[in-house]
């Protein structure tokens, strides 16, 4: 079928709406109208070449919108179901069948692979392949193409075009709080980074019930949401040591910290903010092949640190979750979301680049 999408013809470019055709869905796919989709600092790797991809292509990861037409082996979903695209994976390796898809053995083939994981193509534009597939999905288009395992059913009373950013950014930093890191109801956590990933952790510890929560940016505007989200601290690192100041309010390191802004630096704050037998999380992701020096006699006195992918969700349970908490008022992602027209796709991007918006949303007609 003919669809709009906007894409990547080359390097550090600018998004271009064109028609292409996408392929029917196969046995396991579902075809979805797109009624929004997020942008994410994901969706301008590739196109930056961060890692490693092709061009022509189309990115979009967050997407949200109707079932038009399902595979025929598909059971889960139906024609006019409300959905949330989430991220690819195989489901058939050792850690997809034990719970933990975001570690499926095949994540980049499934995410970054630009194509099903058959090798073959889902776009063309004539008879130039379009590189689609992204995450499973390639969202910034009209309509896409989902796999049953990725794509998930949400209840038809919230507002679709809200939804989409659950898919990734959303359910990543809520998830590393409430799935990965588990902190009691009383204990302090420091967050760095207070873009969309990190808000939500902090919204995600508000659920939990941490008693401090702290949160960690050079960017005033965004410690401003920070505080009406419930931070009960906020620390500009350009002005305070944020290590000294959060030994200073939690009396010796706080129970939990969390990284999600990519930044090294930060990172090793992070690690270092953390009291002994305390635990870090590392959800931003830096540039490939980063490394980090970590003081190793604090890790012999129990700190732990560990990496975090997609807030160790399991889509179809977490992001109804998720929704349930947003109807009941208890996680107000909505207070992050600016929209934006499909057409404006470029103007969005340099404003979420440029943090003049937190989660950038793209509406379709």
């Amino acid at each position: 079928m003919k669809i709009t999408a906007a894409v990547m013809r080359e390097k550090s470019g600018h998004f271009s709406l064109e028609e292409v055709e996408l392929d029917d869905p196969r046995d396991d796919e579902v075809l979805v109208r797109i009624v929004s989709s997020g942008v994410c600092h994901t969706d301008t790797l590739p196109r930056d070449q961060v890692v490693p991809a092709p061009f022509p292509a189309v990115y979009g990861h967050e997407g949200a919108g109707v079932v038009v037409k399902v595979g025929g082996r598909v059971s889960k979903l139906k024609p006019g179901d409300h959905v949330v695209l989430s991220c690819n994976f195989c489901g058939s390796c050792d850690t997809c069948i034990t719970g933990n898809p975001m570690y499926c053995r095949h994540f980049f083939k499934a995410n970054f692979g630009f194509a099903r994981m058959d090798g073959s193509s889902t776009m063309l534009r004539c008879e130039e392949v379009v590189h689609g597939a992204f995450f499973g999905q390639s969202s910034f288009a009209t309509y896409a193409l989902g796999t049953e395992r990725s794509v998930v059913k949400i209840p038809s009373d919230v507002p679709l075009e809200l939804m989409g950013p659950l898919g990734c950014g959303i359910q990543t930093g809520a998830g590393a709080v409430i799935n990965s890191l588990h902190p009691k109801a009383g204990d302090s956590i420091a967050i760095y980074g207070a873009g969309s990933v990190g808000l939500s952790a902090l919204l995600g510890a508000v659920v939990a019930g941490c008693a401090i929560r702290i949160s960690v940016d050079p960017n005033e505007e965004r410690l401003r949401v920070a505080r009406e989200l419930g931070a009960t601290h906020v620390i500009n690192p350009r002005e305070t040591n944020p290590i000294q100041a959060i030994q200073d309010i939690t009396g010796g390191g706080s129970d939990f910290s969390l990284e999600a802004s990519g930044n090294l630096t930060a990172l090793r704050q992070a690690v270092d903010s953390i009291k002994i037998l305390g635990e870090c999380g590392m959800i931003g992701a830096p540039p490939f092949g980063s490394e980090i020096s970590l003081d190793a006699w604090g890790l012999l006195l129990g700190r732990k640190v560990r990496g975090i992918c997609e807030g160790d969700s399991v889509p179809d349970l977490f992001i109804p979750k998720l929704v349930e908490l947003y109807k009941q008022g208890r996680f107000p992602f909505d207070k992050l979301v600016k929209f934006y027209p499909f057409d404006q796709i470029n103007q969005a991007v340099e404003d979420s680049e440029k943090g003049r918006t937190i989660k950038a949303v793209l509406t379709f007609q």
